[in-house]
């Protein structure tokens, strides 16, 4: 082993005798899903995605409109082990009964895996401080189709070594637009400015993994980032070019996309407190 690191549905009536309606409460929900089938977590016109889906398994069961919002949006193809969102809606089953409803409405490549009720203020967005993304990557023989589907399939084995060798040049507060998907300049004050926290690389025969850790991501930064190292350590890229695009030295070529089917947003983290529920 190689590791490296750096740092059935329920219908309730919505209202009750002579139009009163409950009381609306805020919920929170970690959510996992696989992206495979989607075009990605926000609602599309005429589109398949993660947040229209789970809305529609949220209006059925509470019999009224319900607006999710999450704290970030993958893109067409990503998976989640650990997405969190939160809604309002009234209370009108309890929370174990209503968790079992969405696992009977929701389609299979969709579950709710937590759904509790956050101290007020919570925000599933503005209240988390960073988030956990991993990038799996294979070669030679094929794996089971499970895996396949949650893995980028290489024709060799890069060098790891020299991959791990450039984790920590990733890691640390810096301007990462050479990394961000054509177009994205990020959001608020800070544009394309990003904290990465820790970075590693684990290898496991004829697998590995590459995890990264920080206050935000931009728009196909991780994948950017992946497809960079996998770059350099097949040898098309010299290791140069990845510290000239981390330097801002250069622009072009620009740092390419790993597949989508690969990566994985693992975890959304969030102060003690708001996870209480």
């Amino acid at each position: 082993m190689y590791v490296a690191r750096v740092g059935a549905a329920m219908r309730p009536e919505a209202t009750g005798h002579n139009g009163w309606m409950p009381e609306t409460r805020r919920f929170a929900m970690k959510v996992a899903y696989l992206g495979g089938a989607f075009a990605g977590w926000q609602r599309q016109r005429a589109q398949r995605t993660v947040q229209g889906e789970l809305e529609r398994a949220l209006q059925r069961l509470f019999r009224v409109p319900v607006t999710v919002t999450g704290a970030g949006r993958t893109d067409s193809g990503v998976h989640a082990a650990g997405q969190v969102a939160h809604f309002d809606a009234p209370l009108v089953v309890p929370l174990a009964g209503a968790r079992a409803a969405l696992v009977h409405t929701l389609p299979e490549d969709v579950r709710v895996l937590r759904l509790w009720q956050p101290p007020a203020g919570f925000d599933a967005r503005r209240s988390a401080t960073g988030k956990r993304y991993r990038y799996r990557i294979s070669w030679g023989v094929s794996l089971p189709p499970w895996e396949e589907l949650r893995s980028w399939r290489l024709p060799g084995r890069p060098d790891l070594d020299l991959m791990a060798q450039l984790l920590p040049g990733l890691v640390g507060c810096r301007d990462f637009a050479p990394f961000a998907s054509t177009g994205h300049c990020g959001n608020g004050a800070r544009g394309t400015v990003r904290t990465i926290t820790g970075a590693s690389l684990v290898n496991r025969g004829r697998r590995a993994a590459l995890t990264f850790e920080g206050d935000g991501f931009l728009r196909g930064m991780v994948r950017r980032m992946v497809g960079a190292l996998v770059q350099v350590g097949r040898g098309t890229r010299p290791p140069g070019w990845l510290r000239d695009l981390l330097a801002g030295r250069v622009m072009e070529p620009a740092a390419p996309a790993a597949p989508a089917h690969g990566l994985t947003l693992e975890r959304v983290f969030y102060p003690a407190r708001m996870l209480r529920g």
